[in-house]
């Protein structure tokens, strides 16, 4: 029987327990330990993974709730606690990922005085989360965290962030169970579903975009589906291209950075686009240059209504849920299509072509590579990508199809690879799962092996080494040629770090080298570490440094 007064701490871990919390990643901190010892007592409920960095804890969490659709849940303590963690605030924030935030805050009778490791939360993270609030007194711990576990599901999905000051965790109160109720279906308006249907038939040219979060299984289902009947080309935006299978007809590409030039021409000029979860922003918009054409019809559903027209202006804007929509639009009458046929034929072969690696001469051939990877990944496979040109690789030639999941940072926030692996592992311990990451994105969370190795999460990592900042260092080649500074790295034997912290290593220089390397990796049963020696000239799939 629990006590019927309960500590804060116990009543954070109480309320997290029956809202369905399976894992917390943290870095431990003195502010709330008596959070650390209510999840002492319920290890068969929740998983604690305790990192290395604030930014690999916020990073797992987001990639949690990226493959959960359920909130991550991160702890951190105060001050540098907090800051750590910003980054994986701010990548749930841009890739509409549900999350929450705990902090340890300073004791509450010395807030406002600058006490050691103090920070205004609201103030700090204001920008960056859906909400910020502080608890300021015991009674309020449980109605707090059912409020944030709700806002950090409906409408656009993102992060929310809670600050308890430690003198509360140690206050006591009674538990009242909390019954979360989420809002997350609109009514659709009939008048609006037949201007869409009687659109789509006038058109020519149509394109349909999928993205952002909130998406079930039932959703892409039926989306697939619809798109089949209708015979319509089908995309996805930045990082989002797991949500329609990229071996379906239909698929046409990831509409990101540095995509298909032909697929931008068919957004560009289509007459018919139809924009399902995705936001309008600056990548997907193609630096808000690719919208906005004269005979072009935009239809955007979102579930955020002051989304809605904040970039662009909608013929059509619908205010719904993807799974409300998908339900919807798959009560369409079929008509023949046949006009499309040509249309959708032509944009597949176009992926198609994109697909296909150049023709490589160097020792070590990425295009191969990937194959490989292909191979082992399998139908279930799970693949992280971080920060940086590199990610061209994975991005464009590894296709996703079945039940393959692709996680990577839409906010460009190095670092994240590793940490999403390590989350993806813990979650489906029986998949394969491989973070592929840069060099320099290594250096920034590669610690967190050490984190693989002690919670037996059995990941693979393959390192892009080409001693730069490849991202930058291309930016810096067009714009200021032959001045190049502060982009070269000096990188550390990555196969040795991965040793020296209970891994296993290898270093490959050759093309031939990367396949027996991958099948020892995997018959290691330890998380691995492969580092690729590419050609620095290799700046990005479709560019060499060279030629800039």
């Amino acid at each position: 029987m629990k006590k019927i007064h309960r500590t804060g701490g116990e009543l954070v871990v109480d309320t997290l327990c029956e809202l369905g919390s399976e894992n917390v990643f943290c870095v431990p901190g003195e502010s709330y330990l008596e959070v650390l010892n209510a999840l002492y007592d319920v290890p068969n409920t929740i998983r604690v993974i305790s990192c290395r960095h604030e930014q690999g804890a916020s990073n797992m969490a987001e990639a949690y709730g990226k493959l959960t659709g359920k909130p991550g849940i991160c702890m951190v303590t105060r001050g540098p606690g907090a800051c750590n963690a910003a980054i994986g605030v701010h990548t749930a924030f841009q890739d509409s990922t549900p999350m929450i935030l705990f902090i340890g805050q300073v004791n509450s009778h010395y807030l406002g005085r600058e006490a050691f490791q103090e920070i205004d939360y609201e103030k700090m993270f204001n920008p960056i989360a859906k909400v910020v609030e502080q608890i300021s007194k015991v009674d309020d711990i449980v109605d707090a965290i059912a409020r944030a576990h709700n806002i950090a599901l409906s409408g656009r999905q993102g992060p929310v962030v809670l600050s308890i000051p430690e003198d509360i965790l140690r206050d006591r109160y009674k538990y009242i169970s909390v019954v979360n109720k989420i809002t997350k279906n609109f009514p659709l308006s009939v008048g609006e579903m037949k201007k869409l249907e009687q659109l789509l038939k006038q058109s020519k040219k149509p394109v349909m975009m999928l993205g952002g979060s909130g998406w079930s299984l039932e959703s892409r289902l039926k989306i697939t589906s619809f798109a089949e009947s209708f015979n319509l080309p089908v995309c996805c935006s930045f990082r989002r291209h797991d949500l329609f299978d990229n071996n379906h007809k239909n698929f046409v590409g990831e509409m990101g950075i540095s995509p298909n030039p032909e697929l931008v021409s068919l957004v560009k000029y289509s007459d018919f686009f139809l924009v399902v979860g995705a936001r309008l922003g600056e990548v997907t918009s193609q630096n808000y240059t690719l919208l906005g054409q004269k005979k072009q019809k935009l239809i955007h559903v979102y579930p955020e209504k002051s989304e809605l027209g904040k970039v662009y202006t909608s013929d059509i804007a619908i205010h719904s849920t993807v799974d409300n929509f998908a339900r919807a639009i798959s009560q369409f009458a079929p008509f023949d299509p046949g006009c499309w046929n040509t249309h959708t034929k032509k944009a597949r072969e176009n992926y198609l072509a994109g697909c296909k690696p150049k023709f490589y001469r160097g020792l070590l051939d990425l295009g191969q590579v990937m194959a490989e990877i292909d191979k082992i990944l399998g139908v279930d496979g799970v693949i992280c990508v971080d920060a940086g040109n590199f990610s061209g690789w994975p991005q464009r030639f590894i296709p996703i199809w079945g039940k393959r999941r692709f996680l990577g940072p839409t906010s460009g926030a190095m670092g994240y690879g590793i940490p999403a692996a390590i989350t993806a592992k813990t979650l489906f311990p029986d998949r394969v799962v491989i973070g592929c990451v840069g060099d320099g994105c290594f250096g920034m969370t590669g610690q967190e092996i050490s984190t693989a190795v002690k919670e037996g999460a059995n990941i693979i990592v393959v390192v892009f080494s080409n001693s730069m900042l490849g991202t930058i260092r291309y930016q810096q080649e067009r714009r200021f040629p032959n001045r190049v500074i502060a982009t070269e790295i000096r990188n550390p034997d990555y196969a040795l770090v991965a040793k020296a912290s209970g891994a296993f290593g290898e270093t490959i220089k050759r093309t031939e080298q990367f396949g027996p390397a991958l099948e020892r990796a995997i018959t290691s049963n330890l998380p691995a570490v492969l580092d690729l020696q590419m050609d620095p000239d290799l700046i990005s799939t479709r560019e060499n440094l060279k030629d800039l």
